[in-house]
């Protein structure tokens, strides 16, 4: 199998060194025809925050995998910054292995990381569009998301939160099982409130309030998640009309006291109120957990659930492991069967140019009437000598015929000088 993998991500470059590798969709659309025109015959690009990979089916049997990192590396005028180092290359076999290991989340900075699926299949599509991918590596990533699907349905690698934006969204769902019935207030448009507001509408929330210091920051996430916007100096008055506030401010005291929240739980019928704080320091008073069906959650908490999910994850890649083993065993005699049928024939041809040979040069020693018996016997002899050892090549030995098919082609191959003649 001649596949090659030449790469780089979280575990060889830190984010300084990698960023500088990083191709847009744009720069890979452009970029595949070269690369294959340079080096392969099929070929795939792939580039996140956390890793850039080549997957290559080279055009030269021994390819120079220093020159395709340092191409890389120039497209990007990073050659001066990046060097053979921060770069890993994976093989045959092994690149295989990679791939489905990428593609299953258990090489993935997050473990279970359920991004990087879609980042496999939008690098394939756009490998497919640049017309860089043929039999072999349709073949390749088509098993390879179907791996990243199966680790996904038959073990827990991506159960869990793991930020604390998704572990706060998480919670909210738990709490209240219907959120289309619900309304939340973000108070602050940081990041991360932000990645939780999102989260939270993405989970089919009834309703969005958002208040914000700037009133131009909370307007355009209003727009962006189809909220409404309140005055900051208003927002502890609409308490008591929502069932999630996430707080997420700089301030240096308690925006929301536990005085506010007992006005509100009396005004709202001391219905549930689910608190997510993710502000540093504290926007809400802890006091509030001693008040009545008041959930509040401030990033220790979240914290100790996400190191509980990530434990419970890295529990899982013992077992992803095993999955991906044996699809990379079912890919790998797939691409072995391809070359068998093409030696087979090869091996047939070779013997019978041998046997034809061989009669012509003694055909005048036979007379007339015995050369059609001459061509039966011969081709008689041919069929018996390769009878045995092709049907045993077909059929293998048994159970580990799989991982014997490649050694057994190339052993034939070199024997009989195969490589050499189609050359």
């Amino acid at each position: 199998m001649n596949l090659i993998c030449v790469g780089i991500n979280h575990t060889t470059a830190p984010i300084e060194i990698r960023e500088k590798l990083w191709f847009s969709a744009e720069e890979i659309r452009e970029l595949l025809p070269v690369l294959r025109e340079r080096f392969a015959t099929e070929c795939v690009l792939t580039s996140t925050c956390n890793r850039t990979e080549l997957y290559m089916h080279p055009s030269a049997p021994s390819p120079d995998t220093a020159a395709v990192w340092k191409f890389l590396a120039d497209r990007k005028n990073a050659g001066g910054q990046v060097g053979g180092e921060h770069f890993y290359v994976a093989a045959e076999g092994s690149a295989v292995a990679h791939l489905f290991s990428v593609a299953s989340g258990i090489d993935s900075m997050v473990v279970g990381d359920v991004q990087i699926l879609n980042q496999l299949k939008e690098a394939y599509a756009l490998a497919q569009e640049s017309g860089t991918t043929g039999t072999i590596f349709n073949k390749l990533f088509s098993h390879a998301l179907h791996v990243g699907k199966r680790a996904r349905t038959e073990t827990e690698i991506s159960e869990g939160a793991v930020s604390i934006s998704y572990a706060a969204a998480e919670l909210a769902s738990r709490i209240f099982d219907d959120l289309s019935k619900r309304a939340a207030l973000l108070i602050g448009a940081g990041e991360t409130g932000k990645l939780t507001a999102k989260h939270l509408t993405s989970r089919n929330l009834g309703k969005l309030l958002l208040a914000n210091r700037t009133r131009s920051k909370a307007d355009e996430l209003a727009e962006q998640l189809h909220g409404s916007v309140i005055p900051y100096e208003e927002f502890q008055n609409h308490i008591h009309d929502v069932d999630i506030i996430i707080t997420a401010v700089d301030a240096p005291s308690y925006v929301i006291t536990a005085a506010h929240l007992k006005r509100a739980m009396k005004e709202r019928g001391n219905k549930p109120l689910f608190i997510i704080d993710i502000g540093l320091p504290r926007n809400v008073d802890p006091e509030a957990n001693t008040i009545d069906n008041i959930f509040l959650h401030d990033i220790d908490a979240l914290n100790h659930i996400i190191d509980n999910n990530v434990a419970h994850r890295r529990e899982q890649i013992a077992r992803v492991g095993e999955i991906v083993a044996e699809e990379a065993a079912t890919f790998i005699g797939w691409h072995d069967s391809l070359q068998l049928t093409p030696t087979i024939q090869q091996l047939r041809e070779q013997f019978e140019s041998i046997r034809q040979s061989e009669v012509e040069r003694l055909r005048h020693d036979f007379p007339p009437e015995k050369q059609e018996e001459i061509e039966m016997l011969t081709k008689r002899i041919v069929n018996k000598i390769l009878h045995t050892p092709l049907v045993n090549l077909r059929n293998g030995t048994g159970e580990h015929s799989k991982e014997e098919t490649h050694r057994k082609i190339s052993v034939i191959r070199h024997l009989f000088g195969l490589d050499k003649k189609a050359t």
